[in-house]
């Protein structure tokens, strides 16, 4: 297999998005913070933003970017939003980014269970070593965890198998790479839209005020009939790699 930057390979968009575009639910793609700021990522950061090719097949891919970190949980971005506005805030002002972080991996179905994600997370990081960054972190979207959207993150990541790891399994993934659990990214990603553009992207109808299990969301989303407003915030979960992790 081959690895490529995905804007080295503009014919390929339609594969990457007929390979990935599955493996998130249609609201994930209205977050307004990440439609301002993606065009700057994708411009600023394009040697973090990969796919795995075979042959002309998409197989995998990934992206993150590099940020400015103190080195506490308190000091983290609030989650996947906070994280793109500080990396991108921070090239445009010319400040030196210590930290890399994962913000994306997704793997074609056909693909499953070979270990590509893990395959796209080693390269994105031997990337960061490349350029001088060692500390990598992610705000990671647990797999499971939209099975129990009224579960707390912190209480959620605290749930076990009989060999100590995580029920979950993108959070196993991490945690065979070596990573440790940081907690929760709060409030990770906001999506807002009216009640109908919420009813288009779920396939659901919402005909009272209250709040609503809806599928592939982590967290409840809130409907207020009222203002004619739906409001979904996500909680993700801030994971830390050892430095050279291979």
């Amino acid at each position: 297999m081959e690895t490529v930057v995905t804007q080295d390979r503009p014919e390929l968009e339609q594969k990457v998005e007929d390979a990935f575009r599955e493996r998130w639910p249609e609201f994930i793609f209205h977050d307004k913070i990440s439609k301002a700021y993606l065009p700057r990522v994708q411009e600023y950061f394009r040697s973090y933003d990969i796919l795995i090719l075979d042959e002309e097949k998409v197989a995998a891919g990934g992206w993150g970017v590099p940020l400015s970190w103190d080195g506490t949980v308190g000091g983290l971005p609030s989650g996947y939003d906070d994280a793109l506005v500080r990396a991108v805030d921070g090239h445009e002002q010319a400040r030196s980014a210590d930290t890399f972080s994962f913000m994306a991996a997704a793997v074609a179905k056909e693909y499953d269970k070979q270990g590509l994600a893990t395959t796209v997370l080693l390269e994105l990081s031997a990337r960061a070593r490349a350029d001088g960054i060692e500390c990598v972190i992610a705000p990671i979207r647990p797999t499971w965890k939209q099975r129990y959207p009224q579960v707390p993150m912190s209480e959620y990541v605290t749930w076990t198998r009989e060999d100590g790891l995580s029920i979950d399994p993108w959070i196993r993934t991490h945690q065979r790479m070596g990573a440790k659990i940081l907690g929760p990214a709060p409030e990770s990603m906001l999506i807002e839209g009216t009640v109908a553009e919420w009813e288009e992207w779920t396939g659901m109808l919402f005909p009272v005020t209250g709040d609503y299990v809806v599928p592939e969301a982590l967290n409840l989303v809130h409907v207020d009939r009222e203002t004619d407003e739906a409001i979904y915030l996500e909680e993700n979960l801030w994971v830390q790699h050892e430095p050279g992790a291979r």
